[in-house]
């Protein structure tokens, strides 16, 4: 970690959860003080001062507190929801300044298309973390416009090191990085859920069905991280010739598992550009 993030001031606009999970982060491993972060949203103020009280973080939604803390930032991290974008923006533009850094959590949203709606050259970071952040084990893809300095990046790497890993590509693969490890969680959760779902309608009880499945997907996600050997591999392993393992596994590609997977983790990407494009268009046509 730099010593760069125990000497800027933060702002986070908008307050939700991913807000939460960087924010926390940065506090429970002691890389950021609460008196650094300045966290904002436009009416909610009984979130605020639920924050407030959590994590001891400055907070407000009030008009022109909100003006101060972000024209006072060193960093301003964007994390409201798509279809507050346009308003918002039109209210921050006025407010940033080109030696500020600029960190994106919006979904599909290019740097380039940022640096076009605020009509700026400020370095800007554009992210796609993921909800497992919020419990400090998230997956983060970074990437960075022209204009960000090799200290701005590493202020950018040491905020989201804090909740979990961070991968730094480029920006033309930051759609697949978005349906592979964006959305990925839901697709586990999805998975556990059906079967959990079977071990129920097979007789066992819901609380046995649950646990079981929750240790099964514990137990094989470190097994990949402590041995390091590949999921194919260790599949391989477990995967008798005319087992009860092989059966199942035939009746996943009988369903063509694999292929649902790879489409969903595509049809993710798709929809993240699709909702990056609609937000600069309605900007634009404002």
């Amino acid at each position: 970690m730099s010593n760069l993030l125990s000497q800027v001031k933060i702002a986070f606009v908008g307050a939700g959860s991913m807000a939460e999970a960087i924010f926390r982060g940065l506090i429970e491993r002691k890389v950021a003080s609460p008196q650094q972060l300045y966290v904002m949203n436009r009416a909610n103020q009984e979130r605020m001062e639920q924050l407030r009280a959590q994590y001891g973080v400055h907070t407000t939604n009030d008009a022109q507190t909100r003006e101060a803390y972000i024209r006072e930032a060193d960093v301003v991290v964007l994390c409201m929801k798509p279809k507050d974008v346009e308003t918002s923006f039109q209210d921050l533009k006025p407010l940033f300044r080109e030696e500020q850094l600029l960190i994106s959590v919006i979904a599909g949203l290019t740097t380039d298309k940022i640096e076009r709606l605020l009509a700026t050259r400020m370095p800007i970071v554009r992210t796609m973390p993921n909800t497992s952040s919020t419990i400090g084990l998230g997956a983060t893809g970074m990437c960075f416009s022209s204009t960000v300095t090799p200290a701005n990046q590493q202020l950018a790497i040491d905020m989201f090191e804090a909740v979990g890993i961070v991968s730094v590509i480029e920006e033309d693969k930051m759609e697949i990085l978005t349906g592979v490890s964006g959305s990925g969680p839901a697709y586990v959760y999805y998975l556990m859920e059906a079967m959990t779902k079977a071990g129920i309608e097979g007789g066992l009880t819901e609380e046995t069905a649950r646990e079981l499945t929750l240790q099964t997907v514990l137990g094989a996600a470190n097994m990949v991280k402590l041995t390091g050997e590949d999921p194919a591999e260790l599949r391989r392993k477990v995967t008798s010739p005319n087992g009860a393992t092989h059966a199942s596994i035939q009746v996943l590609d009988q369903y063509d598992f694999g292929e649902a997977v790879s489409r969903a983790v595509a049809r993710s990407g798709e929809r993240s550009k699709e909702m990056g494009d609609a937000i600069a268009a309605q900007s634009t046509q404002a």
